[in-house]
Protein backbone atom coordinates (compact mmCIF):
# COMPACT_ATOMS: atom_id res chain seq x y z
CA UNK A 1 0.00 0.00 0.00
CA UNK A 2 1.39 3.38 -1.06
CA UNK A 3 0.61 5.99 1.58
CA UNK A 4 0.06 9.61 0.54
CA UNK A 5 0.11 13.00 2.21
CA UNK A 6 -1.51 16.07 0.61
CA UNK A 7 -1.03 19.78 1.27
CA UNK A 8 -3.25 22.22 -0.63
CA UNK A 9 -5.05 25.35 0.54
CA UNK A 10 -8.05 24.85 -1.77
CA UNK A 11 -10.31 22.65 0.33
CA UNK A 12 -12.53 21.47 -2.52
CA UNK A 13 -9.52 20.39 -4.56
CA UNK A 14 -7.92 18.82 -1.47
CA UNK A 15 -10.98 16.70 -0.67
CA UNK A 16 -11.58 15.77 -4.29
CA UNK A 17 -7.96 14.75 -4.73
CA UNK A 18 -8.06 12.66 -1.56
CA UNK A 19 -11.16 10.81 -2.79
CA UNK A 20 -9.58 10.21 -6.19
CA UNK A 21 -6.37 8.87 -4.68
CA UNK A 22 -8.32 6.56 -2.39
CA UNK A 23 -9.96 5.07 -5.49
CA UNK A 24 -6.59 4.06 -6.96
CA UNK A 25 -5.50 0.48 -6.47
CA UNK A 26 -2.93 0.12 -3.68
CA UNK A 27 -3.06 3.78 -2.62
CA UNK A 28 -4.29 5.33 0.63
CA UNK A 29 -4.28 8.90 1.96
CA UNK A 30 -2.60 9.20 5.35
CA UNK A 31 -2.62 12.96 6.02
CA UNK A 32 -4.29 16.09 4.62
CA UNK A 33 -3.23 19.68 5.30
CA UNK A 34 -4.13 23.14 4.02
CA UNK A 35 -0.54 24.46 4.01
CA UNK A 36 3.02 23.48 4.83
CA UNK A 37 2.81 24.60 8.44
CA UNK A 38 -0.23 22.44 9.12
CA UNK A 39 1.51 19.53 7.41
CA UNK A 40 4.51 20.01 9.73
CA UNK A 41 2.29 19.91 12.81
CA UNK A 42 0.42 16.80 11.68
CA UNK A 43 3.54 14.89 10.65
CA UNK A 44 5.27 15.64 13.97
CA UNK A 45 2.51 13.72 15.71
CA UNK A 46 2.51 10.71 13.39
CA UNK A 47 4.17 7.37 14.14
CA UNK A 48 4.55 6.62 10.43
CA UNK A 49 5.30 9.01 7.58
CA UNK A 50 3.66 8.83 4.15
CA UNK A 51 5.61 7.39 1.24
CA UNK A 52 4.75 10.35 -1.00
CA UNK A 53 3.62 13.91 -0.27
CA UNK A 54 1.75 15.91 -2.93
CA UNK A 55 2.41 19.63 -2.47
CA UNK A 56 0.57 22.60 -3.88
CA UNK A 57 3.19 25.11 -5.03
CA UNK A 58 1.31 28.26 -4.00
CA UNK A 59 0.03 27.99 -0.42
CA UNK A 60 -0.35 30.63 2.29
CA UNK A 61 1.58 30.50 5.60
CA UNK A 62 4.18 28.05 4.21
CA UNK A 63 4.40 27.53 0.46
CA UNK A 64 5.35 24.47 -1.56
CA UNK A 65 9.02 25.35 -2.00
CA UNK A 66 9.67 25.87 1.72
CA UNK A 67 7.63 22.79 2.60
CA UNK A 68 9.58 20.64 0.14
CA UNK A 69 12.89 21.85 1.61
CA UNK A 70 11.63 21.13 5.13
CA UNK A 71 10.55 17.62 4.15
CA UNK A 72 13.92 16.93 2.52
CA UNK A 73 15.68 18.04 5.70
CA UNK A 74 13.51 16.26 8.26
CA UNK A 75 12.01 13.36 6.28
CA UNK A 76 14.47 12.59 3.46
CA UNK A 77 12.85 9.20 2.78
CA UNK A 78 9.57 10.88 1.81
CA UNK A 79 9.21 11.47 -1.93
CA UNK A 80 7.79 14.88 -2.77
CA UNK A 81 5.64 15.69 -5.81
CA UNK A 82 4.72 19.27 -6.72
CA UNK A 83 1.21 20.11 -7.89
CA UNK A 84 0.39 23.37 -9.63
CA UNK A 85 -1.51 25.16 -12.38
CA UNK A 86 1.72 26.99 -13.21
CA UNK A 87 3.88 25.38 -15.89
CA UNK A 88 6.61 27.97 -16.36
CA UNK A 89 10.19 26.69 -16.36
CA UNK A 90 11.38 28.89 -13.50
CA UNK A 91 8.74 27.60 -11.06
CA UNK A 92 9.23 23.97 -12.02
CA UNK A 93 13.02 24.09 -11.73
CA UNK A 94 12.66 25.89 -8.38
CA UNK A 95 10.54 23.03 -7.04
CA UNK A 96 12.89 20.38 -8.39
CA UNK A 97 15.82 22.13 -6.70
CA UNK A 98 13.79 22.18 -3.47
CA UNK A 99 13.69 18.38 -3.57
CA UNK A 100 10.64 17.41 -5.63
CA UNK A 101 11.03 14.27 -7.73
CA UNK A 102 8.09 15.11 -10.01
CA UNK A 103 6.05 18.12 -11.09
CA UNK A 104 2.43 17.61 -12.11
CA UNK A 105 -0.10 20.07 -13.42
CA UNK A 106 -3.41 20.06 -11.61
CA UNK A 107 -5.27 19.48 -14.86
CA UNK A 108 -3.47 16.18 -15.51
CA UNK A 109 -5.68 13.14 -16.04
CA UNK A 110 -6.42 10.65 -13.23
CA UNK A 111 -4.54 8.06 -15.27
CA UNK A 112 -1.39 10.17 -15.40
CA UNK A 113 -1.64 10.94 -11.69
CA UNK A 114 -1.93 7.26 -10.84
CA UNK A 115 0.98 6.41 -13.15
CA UNK A 116 3.09 9.17 -11.62
CA UNK A 117 2.43 7.97 -8.07
CA UNK A 118 3.41 4.40 -8.87
CA UNK A 119 6.54 5.48 -10.76
CA UNK A 120 7.62 7.85 -8.00
CA UNK A 121 7.12 5.05 -5.48
CA UNK A 122 9.02 2.42 -7.50
CA UNK A 123 11.61 4.49 -9.40
CA UNK A 124 11.97 7.55 -7.21
CA UNK A 125 10.98 10.04 -9.90
CA UNK A 126 8.45 10.75 -12.66
CA UNK A 127 9.18 12.80 -15.74
CA UNK A 128 5.93 13.68 -17.50
CA UNK A 129 7.95 14.91 -20.45
CA UNK A 130 9.06 11.35 -21.20
CA UNK A 131 5.49 10.42 -22.09
CA UNK A 132 5.25 13.17 -24.70
CA UNK A 133 8.30 12.52 -26.87
CA UNK A 134 7.36 12.91 -30.51
CA UNK A 135 8.46 10.61 -33.31
CA UNK A 136 10.99 13.13 -34.63
CA UNK A 137 12.78 13.11 -31.29
CA UNK A 138 12.72 9.31 -31.14
CA UNK A 139 14.20 9.07 -34.61
CA UNK A 140 16.93 11.54 -33.71
CA UNK A 141 17.88 9.51 -30.67
CA UNK A 142 17.90 6.27 -32.63
CA UNK A 143 20.22 7.79 -35.22
CA UNK A 144 22.66 9.14 -32.62
CA UNK A 145 25.16 6.35 -31.99
CA UNK A 146 27.01 8.65 -29.64
CA UNK A 147 23.87 9.75 -27.79
CA UNK A 148 25.12 9.07 -24.26
CA UNK A 149 28.38 10.98 -24.62
CA UNK A 150 27.93 14.49 -23.27
CA UNK A 151 30.71 17.00 -23.84
CA UNK A 152 32.14 19.29 -21.17
CA UNK A 153 30.52 22.30 -22.85
CA UNK A 154 27.17 20.52 -22.82
CA UNK A 155 27.63 19.70 -19.12
CA UNK A 156 28.36 23.37 -18.48
CA UNK A 157 25.21 24.31 -20.39
CA UNK A 158 23.19 21.72 -18.43
CA UNK A 159 24.34 23.21 -15.13
CA UNK A 160 23.22 26.68 -16.20
CA UNK A 161 19.99 25.35 -17.72
CA UNK A 162 19.02 24.09 -14.25
CA UNK A 163 19.08 27.67 -12.97
CA UNK A 164 16.64 30.51 -13.57
CA UNK A 165 18.86 32.11 -16.21
CA UNK A 166 17.36 32.71 -19.65
CA UNK A 167 18.98 31.11 -22.68
CA UNK A 168 20.25 34.55 -23.67
CA UNK A 169 21.89 34.97 -20.25
CA UNK A 170 23.38 31.47 -20.48
CA UNK A 171 24.91 32.37 -23.85
CA UNK A 172 26.46 35.50 -22.35
CA UNK A 173 27.85 33.64 -19.36
CA UNK A 174 29.37 30.94 -21.56
CA UNK A 175 30.66 33.59 -24.01
CA UNK A 176 28.88 31.87 -26.88
CA UNK A 177 26.30 32.91 -29.45
CA UNK A 178 22.61 32.20 -28.85
CA UNK A 179 22.65 29.98 -31.93
CA UNK A 180 25.38 27.82 -30.36
CA UNK A 181 23.34 27.57 -27.16
CA UNK A 182 20.32 26.53 -29.22
CA UNK A 183 22.50 23.81 -30.73
CA UNK A 184 23.50 22.50 -27.29
CA UNK A 185 19.86 22.52 -26.23
CA UNK A 186 18.65 20.56 -29.27
CA UNK A 187 21.52 18.09 -28.99
CA UNK A 188 20.78 17.41 -25.33
CA UNK A 189 17.05 17.14 -25.99
CA UNK A 190 17.92 14.25 -28.28
CA UNK A 191 20.50 12.65 -26.01
CA UNK A 192 18.28 12.72 -22.94
CA UNK A 193 14.98 11.90 -24.69
CA UNK A 194 13.18 15.10 -23.69
CA UNK A 195 11.51 17.99 -25.45
CA UNK A 196 11.47 20.80 -22.91
CA UNK A 197 13.81 22.62 -20.54
CA UNK A 198 11.96 21.14 -17.59
CA UNK A 199 12.44 17.62 -18.92
CA UNK A 200 16.09 18.43 -19.54
CA UNK A 201 16.58 19.59 -15.95
CA UNK A 202 14.81 16.55 -14.52
CA UNK A 203 16.90 14.09 -16.53
CA UNK A 204 20.13 15.96 -15.81
CA UNK A 205 19.42 15.83 -12.08
CA UNK A 206 18.31 12.18 -12.17
CA UNK A 207 21.41 11.12 -14.11
CA UNK A 208 23.57 13.23 -11.75
CA UNK A 209 24.94 15.27 -14.63
CA UNK A 210 24.57 18.47 -12.62
CA UNK A 211 25.02 19.52 -9.01
CA UNK A 212 22.42 21.72 -7.37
Amino acid sequence: MITIGIADDHQLFLKSLALMLASFDGVSVMVEASNGNELQQKMHGMNQTPDIVLLDVNMPVMNGEHTAKWLMEHYPAVKVVALSMNDDDKTIIKMIKAGCCAYLLKDCTPGELEKAIHQVYTKGYYNADAANINFRRLLQVQEQSDSLKITEKEKQFLQLACSDLTYKQIAAQMHLSERTIDGYRESLFGKLNVQSRVGLALEAIRKELVRL
